[in-house]
């Protein structure tokens, strides 16, 4: 049987998430997070996460909502801050498996297919939209949070839910050798079909390590959600995964505008090395750069000298520029109004 195409819901997928009342979150005074609850799966109970920076001054219409990458989850209180300063309710998913969301009972991270993600972002937007009443939404996401962002937008065309996309770092192809992305992803396909829980791989340690105060970096996590040596690897995340990768160089048809951002050089995954706080050491940025236009029609690439793979992790200067240049795109498109943003 032919495979669904990424963006297509499974049945089910719209209108069935309830939530929880917003409680105080881990992040400290000024968050709340609410939990979202989704449809149970192999592993019994699934929920995700929606975090909150408390509005401070007037109301706002306007909102963003932040999707993490792959061994990671939302920590990033100086985003939020940075977002509320240019007049943005600030909103972040922890998806299902993932930070807040990980239950103990859980595989961290896992799903074999990421249509599944599709919804709790249907959820969050609708919290975002409906209950707390906003008129414009930014999406910004992250690596694997680019990833599922960018083919989230392209199955919401039309629908008038989603005003601009900016992608940090998206996560557009697989940073290796031609064997991996051929020989290996081929087989990968097979072996995620009949061994899906099979573990493939695990991400380096580095570039972890290289961000976290305790081992020498400027910024605190919980490494227990964002663990230096990461979660494993499955072959059935990384099938559905690399069939994503598939639909990104086909080309999309998102109908809004695209900020497409990352940093202006590629350091090695796969080893210490003394770039690592000035160089994406993650993912390709020329594999960003190459797949960027097919997005849609209104796609604007930015690359950031000096920054890393969180380009909001990034030196002072680095993310400086990247939160100047992401402001200043997002007030343009705001500038232009919901017709334009929303190509209706």
């Amino acid at each position: 049987m032919a495979p669904h195409p990424p963006e297509t819901r499974q049945a089910g997928t719209q209108d069935t998430a309830g939530t929880h009342d917003a409680a105080p979150d881990v992040l400290g005074p000024g968050w709340t997070a609410r939990t979202l609850l989704l449809r149970p799966d192999a592993e019994g109970e699934v929920v995700a996460t929606l975090v909150r920076r408390d509005a401070v001054g007037p109301p706002t219409r306007r909102a963003v909502l932040y999707v993490h990458g792959f061994v990671d989850y939302f920590f990033q209180t100086h985003l939020g801050d940075a977002w509320a300063e240019q007049g943005y309710d600030f909103y972040a998913l922890d998806l299902r498996k993932y930070g807040r969301s990980l239950r103990p009972w859980q595989t961290p991270n896992y799903v074999t297919d990421l249509r599944d993600h599709l919804e709790e972002l249907d959820a969050a937007a609708r919290i975002v939209r409906e209950r707390d009443g906003h008129d414009v939404l930014v999406v910004l996401g992250h690596s694997t949070g680019g990833l599922l962002a960018s083919l989230w937008a392209h199955a919401e065309r039309g629908r008038g839910l989603i005003d601009a996309v900016v992608l940090n770092s998206p996560w557009f192809e697989l940073n290796r050798s031609w064997v991996y992305r051929g020989p290996v992803t081929r087989a990968v396909d097979v072996v995620g079909r009949v061994a899906p829980q099979l573990v493939v791989g695990r991400l380096g340690s580095d570039y972890g390590r290289s961000l976290h105060r305790e081992s020498g970096g400027a910024w605190d996590f919980d490494l227990t959600w964002k663990p230096h040596q990461g979660f494993p690897v499955r072959a059935g995340w990384l099938r559905t995964v690399r069939r994503a990768h598939r639909r990104i160089a086909q080309g999309l048809e998102i109908d809004v505008p695209v900020l497409v951002c990352c940093s202006t050089a590629s350091g090695p995954y796969d080893r210490w090395h003394p770039d690592l706080g000035t160089t994406d050491s993650v993912l390709g940025v020329e594999d960003m750069v190459a797949r960027a236009p097919g997005l849609g029609s209104d796609v604007t690439v930015v690359q950031i000298p000096d920054g890393v793979h969180d380009l909001a992790l990034s030196g002072p200067v680095a993310r400086q520029r990247f939160f100047d240049e992401m402001f200043a795109w997002t007030a343009e498109c705001v500038r232009r109004g919901p017709a334009q943003l929303n190509r209706q």
